[in-house]
């Protein structure tokens, strides 16, 4: 399963995020906490920064390799800054439909719309899928289309539902995707597990989304992922396991004034600056970090100099 990061917060170098932490994204590709195997199918990430010509538009940088082998990371990462991040590894199944290509790396960046999203999960049988859900998909999302992924699909479909930018329109349109998604997978008998653990990242907004279906398509799987974790990769119960285990949520302050690390200064969330939505915890001990539990949806967005948090229930 993928691994995915984001952040928002003052401008702080990158390399704080993806290089050097003890547990950084690029590293996770290589050895990630929670997941059994490497990441080779590819990288990337967005970057917003006051400091580049078009501030409102994302830096994107995707390439079809494993990210720890990519000469260009520590090249370009140290050289950037940014205020609202939004980086990916990619993990894909070894096999002969699996397509490594730019086009389908994350994130997934559209015109006519302000969000990027990448995500760590899967959606069985998504070509299959189409026959039922491509009814509510836009023409002008559908005509960017260039890879292969089921995430892509996903990006086009819930973009399509969207009806406005607000944390309420994003929790509507994300609450119908799944309820879409579950009945297209009965219609057609295809029910099967399903993780949608998502970042949909704008400019000073991240929206990180822990929900999916169990191996029969339910809505409200059910489990201790740590005990389910025990019975080991290729098992009905560890897939569950991924499905069920949480995303972690960071809020603290002045990370920008440590130009080699994420380091950040632990603060009440009333006086957070900064914000971090990840897949694993960018530090072995897990310490300051909170958890976005299955069924979540978080809200996390910066006004001036503050950064605010709102969790909630989804009701698929």
């Amino acid at each position: 399963m993928c691994r995915v990061l984001a952040y928002i917060g003052p401008e702080t170098p990158l390399e704080g995020l993806l290089l050097t932490p003890s547990n950084s994204l690029i590293n996770q590709a290589l050895d990630p906490e929670h997941y059994p195997d490497l990441h080779l199918a590819g990288w990337g990430f967005a970057a917003w920064s006051e400091h580049l010509l078009k501030p409102e538009d994302p830096f994107l940088y995707r390439r079809p390799m494993a990210a720890f082998y990519d000469d260009n990371a520590a090249r370009i990462i140290p050289s950037l800054q940014a205020s609202t991040v939004l980086g990916h590894v990619r993990a894909a199944a070894y096999d002969s439909q699996v397509v490594l290509a730019d086009e389908n790396c994350h994130p997934f960046s559209f015109d006519e719309t302000p969000w990027v999203l990448a995500q760590n999960g899967n959606l069985p049988s998504w070509v299959l899928l189409q026959r039922e859900l491509l009814q509510h998909c836009e023409d002008r999302y559908l005509t960017q289309m260039r890879g292969t992924t089921d995430t892509e699909f996903l990006y086009v479909l819930l973009l399509s539902l969207l009806e406005g930018d607000s944390d309420e329109d994003v929790q509507c349109a994300v609450e119908t995707m799944v309820r879409l998604i579950a009945q297209a997978m009965q219609d057609l008998e295809l029910q099967a597990l399903t993780k949608i653990k998502m970042a949909l990242v704008s400019p000073n907004r991240i929206i990180g989304v822990n929900t999916g279906l169990g191996h029969h398509g339910e809505t409200d799987p059910a489990g201790d992922w740590r005990k389910l974790r025990e019975a080991g990769p290729g098992t009905d119960d560890y897939a569950l396991s991924m499905l069920l285990e949480p995303m972690y949520v960071l809020m603290g302050r002045d990370f920008e004034k440590d130009a080699t690390s994420y380091a950040f200064e632990e603060c009440s969330e009333e006086e957070a600056t900064a914000a971090i939505f990840a897949s694993e915890a960018l530090t072995d001990d897990e310490d300051g970090w909170s958890h976005l539990e299955f069924g979540e949806i978080v809200f996390l967005a910066r006004s001036g100099d503050r950064v605010s948090r709102t969790v909630r229930r989804l009701e698929v």
